[in-house]
């Protein structure tokens, strides 16, 4: 194995993320050092895609470092939490100041704060980045968020920006800002992914309660969808799952998976960051919660023998009266409560980064997502317009095309919640995106009930409508109110 100084970018780490962004960046004709704690997975990329351009293959982590150029670059590619650690351990007693160590896992916005914070203590930089896209996005081009210094962007931003998703001729990659923004803006755009895909899952769940329809025929009207303002990569592989069969038993494939959806983190990691920072992300906490729940197998159990419900595949008898109206229905609520996602994960990513002082700039996010990621959608292009005319936007709530879009969903929004409710069909995300607007935009909210109760119980204070500053009532004795 050679240790010849001639590698441009190593990747360590060659699951098939690394694997994949390793002949990525190969295709696009960067020289790549390649390393495995395994050395069977470096020897079978070499093997089976060889041809695709300068690999540098080593067995060891010291050849794998001495392959590089300097100030060299390694991307790890492992399992976020203590294997990430590890490899961090292993790698940093042989590079050199001005270095660059990037790890483009799903790793948690904290502990990228506290490795950037170390490796700074030794000289060298730490880029926490965010990679969306998948297997094939890895591959073909990914939306790529990297955080770190903008010293290290300038070696990085050429070679990221070339290996990128595409759109309209602009690279679906930005710095995003310093410290761990990066990797920040990656976890917020999971959590909007988790809402988006709850939100679907959602939609396809009132389809089928309500018009008893089979899911090929649901996978039509998702392919319906994906050509007008729900034209997304989330929507288009709906439809494609819904209509594959499966190959031993002939049932729809959607009815042989166990309805137990999985999740690595980034979900609960959004929530609770939210919580910290005080954004309510409602619709994504809600869908977060709908896959815990989903979970929960021995408690769904004990609840379906105790209460009578529907039947998994019984339609919704006589609540749907015009299937043309309900299909539409439900569309344009979904339209509605994925603007409300959508706006919710932006109110966070600008409360974090005025918390961090990262400076990030919204509107470059909706331009990265364009292209490659999962949440890739045709209405991204309304959102980047929209914060490019105005990037200190209250909500995204409020800008015109999107309150229009809203306030023409709400009749549509409610019919389908009171046919869910009436017929017993669970709409987590669709009901909490339609609270949460109420809410807004309701002139008096009974949180006034909520801190007189507090001021009552444990004299928490309150302020009025009519006057300036804070007081307590003397509940106890006679219930005058006093200056706090």
């Amino acid at each position: 194995m050679s240790t010849e100084a001639r590698a441009e970018i190593g990747v360590t780490g060659l699951s098939v993320m690394g694997r994949n962004l390793a002949r990525n960046l190969a295709r696009n004709g960067f020289s790549v050092a390649l390393h495995n704690r395994t050395v069977a997975r470096t020897n079978s990329l070499v093997a089976d895609h060889g041809d695709e351009g300068d690999f540098i293959p080593s067995e060891s982590m010291a050849d794998f470092v001495a392959s590089l150029k300097r100030p060299r670059a390694v991307i790890i590619m492992v399992k976020a939490g203590k294997a990430t650690d590890a490899v961090i351990d292993a790698l940093v007693p042989l590079l050199e100041k001005d270095d660059i160590v990037i790890d483009a896992g799903n790793a948690h916005f904290v502990d990228t704060a506290r490795r950037e914070r170390d490796l700074a203590a030794k000289g060298l930089h730490f880029v926490g980045t965010g990679v969306s896209g998948g297997e094939e996005g890895a591959l073909l081009g990914p939306s790529i968020m990297p955080g770190g210094s903008a010293e290290s962007y300038r070696k990085l931003g050429p070679i990221f920006e070339k290996i990128a998703a595409q759109v309209d001729g602009t690279p679906c990659c930005v710095h995003v800002g310093p410290g761990a923004a990066g990797h920040f803006v990656k976890m917020v755009h999971n959590g909007i992914e988790y809402a988006d895909m709850q939100l679907i899952a959602e939609a396809y769940d009132l389809l089928r309660a309500g018009l008893g329809a089979s899911p090929a025929e649901i996978a039509e009207i998702f392919r319906e969808w994906n050509s007008g303002d729900l034209d997304s990569f989330l929507i288009q592989i709906t439809a494609e799952v819904l209509a594959h069969t499966d190959g031993k038993s002939g049932q729809p494939f959607i009815d042989v998976v166990q309805d137990r959806a999985e999740q690595k983190g980034t979900g609960r990691w959004t929530v609770q960051s939210a919580l910290d920072l005080g954004v309510p992300i409602t619709g994504i906490a809600e869908a977060t919660f709908a896959r815990s729940l989903s979970g929960h197998v021995a408690q769904r159990a004990a609840a379906q023998s105790t209460f009578a419900g529907r039947a998994a595949d019984t339609p919704i008898a006589g609540l749907v009266e015009d299937r043309k109206q309900f299909i539409e229905d439900v569309r344009n609520a979904l339209y509605a409560s994925k603007i409300v996602a959508y706006a919710q994960g932006f109110d966070h990513i600008r409360a974090g980064s005025k918390d961090n002082d990262w400076g990030i700039d919204p509107g470059a996010m909706a331009t990265i997502w364009r292209g490659g990621c999962i949440i890739r959608a045709k209405f991204l292009d309304r959102i980047r317009e929209v914060y490019a005319e105005n990037p200190y936007l209250e909500s995204l709530l409020v800008a015109p095309y999107f309150a229009e879009a809203v306030a023409n969903g709400f009749d549509s929004w409610r019919r389908v919640l009171v046919t869910a409710i009436r017929g017993g069909v669970p709409t987590p995300v669709f009901s909490s995106s339609l609270a949460y607007v109420d809410a807004l935009r309701s002139p008096r909210l009974p949180a006034a009930l909520i801190q007189g109760l507090r001021d009552n119980f444990g004299a928490h204070t309150y302020q009025r409508v009519d006057r300036d500053g804070s007081f307590h009532t003397m509940w106890a004795e006679d219930k005058r109110e006093v200056d706090a």
